[in-house]
């Protein structure tokens, strides 16, 4: 997996939120906002409920601790809660008493238990079937501490119920003080309460969760379906922005359809924007179309009309060579004459060339062997320009593509001789032909030149661009060779690059097999 400053791309991608889609960032914030709601109501209705069960439960436990309290109340010797209501009594410790759990109306899981000077006397619950259970003396340590709380039961104040761990379980107790000085504890198991608020939280987890999952799932093809236009719009302008659009003829059909360039949505909008800045480019591009046939149009009527009276010229300049006895003046003047005729012949030529080119003129196709159409433009460079140090670099094999011939020829004398014009004498020029791993075939000529500048180099291959200044040649150039290279090149659906540094200049060409 590709990666970046060491880190995967995809995970990147899941880290970092500014590269999350829309639809995820929107899915993500309903989600997100939904489960903050759904925390809230059922905190609100966990708490509600809480404190309802808990205010019930301390009802029906102070409803027990009363009937415990009045039922271990003092009563008349051997006659265990025989005394009349209202009968006053002067109670002692040596009285007997009443169990508490026996009053009338406990239920089941009531616990009860009487102490005396936090002496545990009597201690017991009611079990599911009506059985008492008496308490483990762990239990009895509990019951007094709680004892040590107690409000007297006359005074008529409530006492503080607190949450206490025994071993049948969580109970909820409260301790008062008898006349006699007894304290009754009466408490009421918390299992009840604490079942129903598990059951509250488990309904309330799962209907959550599958109100998010199919909320999700609604809002997650809702947001699709809502931002498909936004697709449309990404996917026009993606394939507008994958248009050669610096030169030719351009076709800009493409625009968002009606569907999703209606305005008065924000993605209609931006799909309505998008359609009219496409017409206003659309419109400038086949102006600058226009501009540019009239261009070229023009330079090739005019290098067509310009052939003849250069033609001509250099007719005239031999005639008077031949025919007439010149000064040395006029002889050295003459000779001017004819050097720039010839060197506006080749301006002259070079751009019909270009022109040819830019119409599109079909190509003469056929089988060439590049091997050998390295070897003869190389000799006739030697014979050229001898004090420079020709090369070949050839594959024992040929090497054959289906080319224009001469097309071809033509990039090898202009790159050669853009070799020889700006390098010094004796510099050494290697041309090499070879196969790339992809079957390509390749063209190289290589100089030990001073190398071309890097601000040129962007530039090296723009019509009329010169680098007399940048290689110390001796020959001047009209500054179109290489854009008729690349234009050749390009034509047989190639490429042509360079790479330049100090002592080292190559140009390499690349011809499909």
């Amino acid at each position: 997996m590709s990666t970046l400053a060491g880190v995967p791309r995809s995970r990147q991608r899941w880290t970092d939120p500014n590269a999350w889609h829309l639809r995820t960032k929107l899915v993500l914030a309903t989600m997100l906002l939904l489960v903050a709601i759904c925390s809230v109501v059922g905190s609100v209705l966990y708490a509600s409920m809480d404190g309802f069960l808990t205010q019930q439960l301390d009802t029906q436990l102070y409803q027990a601790s009363h009937r415990a309290a009045q039922f271990g109340t003092v009563t008349q010797p051997g006659v265990p809660g025989s005394q009349a209501p209202g009968t006053a009594q002067n109670p002692s410790a040596s009285t007997p008493r009443p169990d508490p759990l026996e009053a009338r109306g406990q239920g089941a899981g009531t616990l009860n238990a009487r102490l005396h000077d936090n002496i545990l006397e009597v201690a017991g619950l009611i079990s599911a079937d009506g059985r008492k259970i008496s308490l483990s003396n762990s239990d009895a340590a509990v019951l007094a501490s709680v004892a040590q709380n107690a409000v007297p039961y006359t005074s008529g104040a409530q006492p503080v119920p607190v949450d206490k761990n025994l071993t049948a379980g969580r109970y909820r107790l409260v301790a008062v003080q008898t006349a006699a000085g007894d304290t009754i504890v009466t408490g009421l198991p918390l299992a009840a309460k604490d079942s129903t608020l598990a059951s509250l939280v488990l309904t309330t987890v799962v209907v959550s969760l599958c109100g998010l999952v199919l909320i999700g799932l609604v809002g997650t093809y809702i947001i699709r379906k809502t931002l498909k236009p936004l697709d449309q719009v990404s996917s026009v302008a993606a394939n507008v922005a994958q248009l050669p659009l610096d030169a030719g003829e351009v076709a800009l059909a493409m625009r968002v359809p009606p569907s999703a360039a209606h305005p008065g949505t924000e993605v209609g909008n931006v799909g309505n924007a998008l359609n009219r800045m496409l017409d206003n480019v659309s419109g400038a591009l086949q102006a600058r179309q226009e501009s540019e046939m009239k261009v070229r149009q023009f330079v090739a009527d005019a290098s067509h009309e310009l052939r003849t009276p250069l033609t001509a010229i250099r007719g005239y300049t031999d005639m008077l060579k031949m025919t007439e006895k010149l000064s040395p003046q006029g002889s050295e003047s003459l000779g001017r004459v004819e050097t720039q005729s010839l060197r506006m012949s080749r301006l002259v030529e070079d751009l019909l060339t270009l022109a040819r080119l830019d119409e599109g003129q079909p190509l003469k196709l056929g089988p060439v062997d590049l091997t050998q159409l390295v070897v003869e433009t190389v000799s006739d460079q030697k014979i050229i320009a001898p004090d420079h140090q020709w090369r070949l670099d050839l594959p024992d094999e040929p090497v054959e593509v289906k080319a224009d011939g001469a097309r071809l020829h033509q990039v090898m004398v202009n790159l050669l001789s853009n070799a020889r014009k700006h390098t010094d004498l004796g510099t050494t020029i290697t041309t090499g032909v070879t196969r790339s791993a992809t079957g390509e075939a390749v063209i190289t000529v290589t100089d030990t030149g001073p190398g071309v500048p890097p601000e040129l180099q962007k530039k090296v291959f723009s019509r009329f661009t010169r680098a007399d200044k940048a290689r110390t040649g001796t020959e001047g150039s009209t500054g179109l060779g290489l854009s008729i290279v690349q234009a050749i090149v390009d034509a047989h659906g190639g490429s042509v690059e360079l790479t330049s540094r100090p002592g080292r200049t190559e140009f390499a060409v690349y011809l499909p097999a």
